[in-house]
């Protein structure tokens, strides 16, 4: 006789599907640093998803690829609400006449568009089964598809923040594949082992499961142990100065007179010191703070680095040229300045790089804005909408990843969520880059999740390309990271300070520098490939011998 399934109740579906969300939520920053325990939540955090959309009983609903469909919508959008919380947070108190209603409704806006990849990774898993008559094939095919998805949300809607991989950055083992794959390859072991526990889990045979299930827990205690992993520290060659002012990011700060001469004064003494007190590693509320080694004959720092920050510091400025000319100078080393660049084509979000002899070089112009924070896309469509940054005019884009030269040495600088674009990024280092620089202004986001979900993204790049990264923000978290992506001293938060700490050079380019995101896109070849394969299958199958099929 044949077995007979009910249908699961739509309740059931959504709950499981809720988990998933909430569970993957865990595996990344939510208002501090990422516990090693709750990385451990990325091995199965898609278990239910992916259990709710192959089980028999979803299996024989009438609708079944609608049914996955929005089954992996409602995870993806409750996902970006979740974590994305801070979006609200940023909009109510930065964005001119944005009510508490408007922010909500942001933030559901927002995940309603991103949640469209979960929606077709469900698509995608429930064609795969309906057409292929096995669980196995979609749980093959899944880590290749989810993959595939990530790429298209980097490119497409230009929002790949807090891949999946991201969540492993402190596993020293698992982060060994990122210099050949970016982040993507360690998406790609997430979900597989995902896939596998779920295979466990709707396997019919007990003995299947056991063997499945033992095996996979096995697979990854041995995988996490990489977050254990201690590793001699990365050689130094010489110590950056990176100024944290702390400025408020909802003023439009102005220093008329005297005031300016207070601020530049101070600006420079921090610029110039040679030992400050730090954390060593991530910052912390309750940690105590020490001094990074100091010698007692400093020599010149390999580089003075000012953030991204809400000042009235202007390229074309005399005064601004002024100042960094006499710091370049005093401090005997180059100088990186956040600051509006301006000339005849427009304004710019820029970084001003002036030489030890005080010469001006040049300037990195911002070439990926944030939308609605720097310019307006689609005005014509969007004419409603106001920028985050009041005190600005639409910014123009930089059209060059330039690479500045001073002492021997190139420095690859890239600006605040720049930093979350791998296959930008890599380009620096492919340019002749032998050390990075991130300045951003992470005021914006206040005390939430993002500034410490934007620094494990920019570790990630710092592993990728097997590059030091000095990350110098606004207001925290200013720190320097190693090339496996290591923190080893940072600056307290929301503070006004500098960070003096060492750091180095290099000059291999990993393979992901060469070729960028070449596995994502066999991922992605893959993917469509199974899915047209399904597709033009002739042999039609019976929703019967689909439902009665195991693994």
């Amino acid at each position: 006789m044949p077995v007979s399934y009910n249908r699961t109740p739509w309740m059931i579906t959504i709950l499981l599907a809720v988990l998933s969300a909430f569970l993957l939520n865990l595996c990344f920053p939510v208002a501090g640093p990422l516990p090693v325990w709750r990385a451990v939540l990325a091995w199965f955090a898609l278990v239910p998803l992916l259990y709710v959309l192959l089980m028999p009983e979803s299996v024989a609903s009438r609708r079944y690829w609608l049914r996955g469909a929005v089954t992996g919508y409602v995870c993806g959008v409750l996902w970006y609400v979740l974590n994305c919380y801070w979006i609200y947070q940023t909009m109510t108190q930065y964005a001119e006449g944005v009510s508490a209603a408007g922010g909500v409704g942001i933030l559901i806006l927002f995940s309603l568009v991103l949640g469209l990849y979960f929606g077709a990774l469900g698509l995608g898993i429930a064609w795969l089964r309906r057409r292929s008559g096995s669980i196995v094939v979609p749980l093959v095919v899944a880590p290749f598809l989810w993959t595939a998805l990530e790429l298209l949300a980097a490119h497409l809607t230009s929002v790949p923040w807090d891949q999946l991989g991201y969540s492993q950055v402190d596993n020293l083992l698992l982060t060994g594949i990122a210099p050949y794959t970016g982040c993507y390859g360690i998406s790609f072991v997430l979900i597989a082992v995902n896939c596998l526990l779920a295979a466990a889990w709707l396997a019919r045979s007990i003995h299947t499961r056991l063997r499945i299930a033992v095996g996979t827990v096995l697979l990854i205690i041995a995988l996490q142990l990489g977050s254990f992993i201690s590793k001699p520290p990365a050689a130094t060659s010489s110590y950056a100065v990176l100024m944290q002012p702390n400025l408020d990011v909802g003023t439009n700060n102005v220093w008329p007179g005297p005031v300016w001469d207070e601020h530049a004064s101070w600006m420079m003494e921090q610029s110039l010191r040679t030992c400050t007190p730090a954390f060593a590693g991530l910052p912390s509320l309750n940690g105590q703070m020490v001094k990074p080694p100091c010698n007692a004959n400093t020599p010149p720092p390999g580089v003075v680095v000012w953030p991204e920050a809400q000042s009235p510091l202007i390229s074309d400025d005399p005064r601004a040229a002024d100042l960094m000319h006499t710091l370049a100078i005093t401090a005997h080393a180059p100088v990186v300045a956040g600051m509006l660049g301006r000339d005849a084509s427009g304004t710019y979000n820029s970084a001003v790089f002036t030489a030890p002899d005080g010469k001006i070089l040049g300037r990195y112009d911002k070439i990926h804005l944030v939308p609605f924070g720097e310019y307006i896309p689609y005005r014509g469509l969007f004419f409603f909408a106001h920028q985050l940054t009041q005190q600005l005019a639409d910014l123009q884009r930089g059209k060059t990843r330039s690479v500045f030269h001073a002492d021997g040495h190139a420095f690859g600088i890239f600006i605040c969520y720049e930093s979350i674009f791998a296959d930008e990024v890599r380009k620096f280092a492919l340019n002749g880059a032998d050390v990075f620089i991130n300045i951003s202004d992470d005021g914006w986001y206040g005390n939430t999740s993002a500034p410490w979900q934007h620094l494990n993204m920019a570790r990630m790049r710092a592993i990728e390309n097997h590059r030091w990264i000095l990350l110098d923000t606004n207001n925290g978290i200013t720190t320097v990271i190693d090339p496996r992506g290591r923190v080893t001293y940072s600056a307290p938060r929301n503070v006004e300070t500098s960070l003096v700490a060492r750091y180095g050079y290099s000059h291999d380019i990993t393979f992901y520098t060469r070729y960028g995101d070449v596995f994502g896109y066999v991922c992605g070849i893959i993917s469509i490939g199974a899915l047209l394969f399904f597709c033009f299958r002739r042999r039609p199958i019976s929703r019967k011998s689909q439902v009665l099929s195991s693994c």
